[in-house]
């Protein structure tokens, strides 16, 4: 009776949903073409200012481009110009693109978000939690106070770290285990994983982390599919998303933008050959290459409530819980390099402060990878906006990023 209540209340909330989408939509107002347009003015003085080799910027709402530019060079060195086609590294955009496959087998029944991870990962059976420093580089630990859930997981709350973000002696262990090594598979990562203890109790703290790389292995778990044959199949080929992928074939190399550092003063490429092979690993958290048209396909899917021209992907419950706040009370934002106003859902970040979050209006989910790749999603002004660049300069692409909320959404 219980379990068909439950099912009873969700039906009505979702189709209370439903009724108010096209009310929300009808009220949207349009963002002024000039706002739009000072974006691209803000990346095109950048690449004439010799601060980034190239970009692409691709904004569209009520389902309409309203603006895609390519700018500047993909190859500076040699003069290649920047296209609307160019492929990128998108790195930790890959993470919503992730967690929307894993929430397609939610949408399945294949598992809960309150189930705990070692349910499906046996090899996180026992995971002890670092309390404090220990001798020869190695943490004194406790018992967790609970498991490890799935929802936890998607929201970097599970207690897992990076490496590379944090100091500490389990950041010391996965930089020396190699947990995010291209030549091994994501089972032979999670076996590392499961022989580090957990960087904080789970529940207790968001904490960027491989958690999506491990949502990437659940989804091999739950699907009985190798993870990128997943994602081609059940996302990209639905998608039209053709560009998409965990490398770049030999076919596709020329149109694959450079890499570039400011080496004094000036801009260098950084090898490419990394993203033109296949690697073992299917990094959920971020190995993906993508084109800024391909990943409009993507975000427009999810501003449509899980579905693109009749396809769907995503039930409507899935997407509402991706961009819902999934963070435990206790945890009262995210902290660190992360933008003020905002909370978590399932692999997005979502706008809960307006004042805060530079005017950006309440309901935006978004994200960003750290060669200078970002996106947001509006459902209040039904737009989306993409910048696409490459750069080692993390500083600059938030900056970047940040100017354009400004620009779109300030007084």
């Amino acid at each position: 009776m219980i379990d068909r209540a439950i099912v009873r209340l969700r039906h009505y909330l979702f189709v209370s949903i439903l009724l108010l989408v096209p009310a929300a939509i009808a009220a949207a107002k349009d963002i002024p073409q000039s706002r739009i347009d000072a974006v691209a003015a803000a990346i095109k003085g950048q690449v004439d200012g010799g601060k980034l080799a190239g970009a692409v910027m691709m904004a569209a709402q009520h389902g309409k481009v309203r603006k895609l530019a390519a700018m500047g060079y993909q190859d500076l060195e040699n003069k290649v110009p920047m296209q609307s086609d160019t492929i990128f590294r998108i790195f930790s955009m890959t993470k919503p693109i992730a967690g929307t496959a894993l929430m397609m087998l939610y949408d399945e029944r294949r598992f809960k978000l309150s189930d705990p991870v070692e349910k499906y990962i046996p090899e996180f059976v026992g995971l002890q939690v670092a309390k404090e420093d220990g001798p020869d580089g190695k943490p004194i630990t406790e018992p967790p106070a609970h498991k490890m859930t799935i929802r936890e997981l998607m929201s970097h709350s599970g207690g897992l770290t990076y490496g590379f973000f944090s100091r500490s002696q389990v950041d010391s262990l996965y930089v020396a285990a190699n947990v995010l090594d291209r030549n091994s598979t994501l089972k032979q990562m999670v076996a590392k994983l499961g022989k580090i203890p957990l960087w904080a109790q789970p529940g207790t703290i968001w904490h960027y982390s491989i958690s999506v790389d491990v949502q990437g292995y659940l989804v091999e778990v739950l699907s009985g599919m190798p993870f990128d044959r997943y994602l081609e199949d059940k996302v990209f080929r639905p998608l039209s998303m053709s560009d998409t992928a965990f490398y770049v074939p030999q076919e596709k190399a020329a149109r694959l933008s450079r890499y570039y550092a400011s080496r004094e003063g000036q801009l260098a490429s950084e090898p490419n050959a990394e993203y033109l092979q296949k690697p073992a690993l299917f990094s959920g958290g971020g190995g993906l290459v993508s084109t800024a048209e391909d990943y409009m396909r993507f975000a427009q899917m999810h501003l449509n409530g899980g579905t693109l021209d009749g396809v769907r992907i995503l039930s409507e419950e899935a997407v509402t819980l991706m961009r819902s706040d999934q963070l435990p009370k206790d945890i009262a934002g995210l902290g660190g390099f992360m933008d003020p106003g905002n909370t978590f859902g399932l692999d997005f970040a979502i706008v809960n402060d307006s004042e805060k979050a530079y005017g950006q209006s309440e309901g935006i989910h978004w994200w960003f990878g750290v060669a200078g790749t970002w996106f947001w999603i509006d459902p209040a002004n039904d737009f989306i906006l993409i910048g696409m660049i490459q750069t080692t300069n993390v500083f600059q692409a938030i900056g970047l990023h940040r100017q354009a909320k400004g620009l779109i959404y300030g007084k």
